[in-house]
């Protein structure tokens, strides 16, 4: 594992040599952890093209030794904040210009750099690490794996305990319980559990409505693993008592809806290859619920990347005009939502391979698959 640390490192600093830059600042946590294994906080990584320096305070002076013995460290004294324990570091490895991730540094720390390292010249950079970070590599997609074996394992244990009288918010708390009882660090994300019309909002905060008189729930949920790699699912639980009614308008109309964003997915899932745009795959889905009639009601993108940060590169825009490549890892959720009746989405996780995409996810997404007895 350590190597792969030390490879994605080598892959930024070759970057740097093409800026011509003596160093690269990283602030971001998550890039911090990507490059290093380091897992706290409040700690700045230099880069340069000989040796890589953590500046960090002497909270974590063992964490550091643990997770990432091979990192040069400068630990700061407390009366030194880290803006200038950084800008000394950076002068003392003669760093005469650098360039700092854009994205995360506010003005004022910005600022601050310049005020407490006059003679650098700062260049500001955007999306380094996050081009490296879209394209996992063996170790990531382990993880990936295992954080979705996590999701799934506990929605099942989970899905048996449903009782009429639980709310989405006593719902969201025992699912997260389940996940962590089965081994995740925590929740990817605030869970999303909506009953009934409030599934018609995508990402509807769980409140003490009852699932008893709902005809379906909408879950989405993911489990962060052991290092920081998170999964990210949705299904549409149906309520046996409430929608299973022959003839029923209600479940003939969610029975119909649901069909359509599982067409929609699945058009989806044809489109997903290396070489393709990343708007084609968003425009094969959005194609199917468009022709069904329910362009209106599909009002978010296909999907997006998924590592680390239940949110990454590549975003799957309508408009984008990246090019998939093997080893990404992205979701795909479309979903049509009808306000004040229900919404219905269907989301997996996906690996891009050279030769296609494998479905990471394995629960069913089937119709009959969905039913719930309460």
């Amino acid at each position: 594992m350590r190597e792969s640390f030390v490879v994605r490192r080598e892959r930024l600093t070759s970057q740097l040599r093409d800026a011509g830059v003596d160093a690269f600042l990283v602030t971001q946590p998550i890039n911090v952890s990507y490059l290093t294994g380091f897992t706290g906080e409040a700690s700045y990584l230099i880069v340069t093209a000989t040796k890589a320096v953590m500046v960090s305070d002497g909270r974590f002076v063992t964490q550091l030794a643990e997770e990432c013995p091979d990192i040069e460290t400068a630990i700061r004294p407390p009366k030194q904040s880290l803006i200038q324990a950084t800008a000394r570091t950076l002068q003392a490895l003669g760093a005469a210009t650098v360039e700092y991730d854009g994205g995360y540094l506010s003005v004022r720390e910005l600022q601050l750099l310049g005020e407490s390292a006059p003679t650098i010249d700062w260049k500001f950079g955007w999306g380094r690490v996050e081009a490296l970070r879209q394209i996992k590599d063996e170790g990531e997609i382990a993880q990936i794996r295992h954080a979705i074996d996590l999701a799934e394992r506990a929605f099942l244990a989970w899905r048996a305990t449903l009782r009429p009288d639980d709310t989405e918010k006593n719902l969201a708390d025992d699912l997260e319980h389940a996940m962590r009882r089965a081994g995740a660090k925590s929740s990817s994300f605030p869970l999303i559990v909506a009953a009934g019309a409030r599934s018609a909002l995508p990402h509807a905060p769980p409140t003490d409505r009852r699932l008893a008189a709902a005809p379906l729930l909408l879950v989405d949920w993911g489990a962060c693993g052991t290092f920081l790699y998170k999964s990210d699912l949705t299904r549409v639980l149906l309520n046996h008592n409430n929608v299973a009614i022959p003839g029923s308008a209600t479940v003939e109309r969610i029975r119909r809806v649901y069909d359509v964003v599982l067409d929609a997915q699945a058009a989806a899932l044809v489109a997903l290859r290396p070489g393709v745009q990343v708007q084609h795959v968003d425009a094969a889905a959005r194609r199917v619920i468009v022709e069904a009639g329910f362009g209106d009601c599909f009002t978010h993108n296909i999907g997006h990347g998924i590592g680390m940060m239940i949110h990454e590169a590549p975003l799957m825009k309508a408009d984008s005009e990246v090019v998939l490549q093997p080893g990404m890892v992205v979701t795909v959720e479309p979903g049509i939502y009808l306000p004040g009746e229900f919404g219905i989405r269907i989301e997996d996780d996906i690996l891009i391979t050279p030769d296609g995409a494998e479905v990471l996810t394995h629960l069913p997404r089937s119709w009959d698959s969905n039913f719930v007895e309460l």
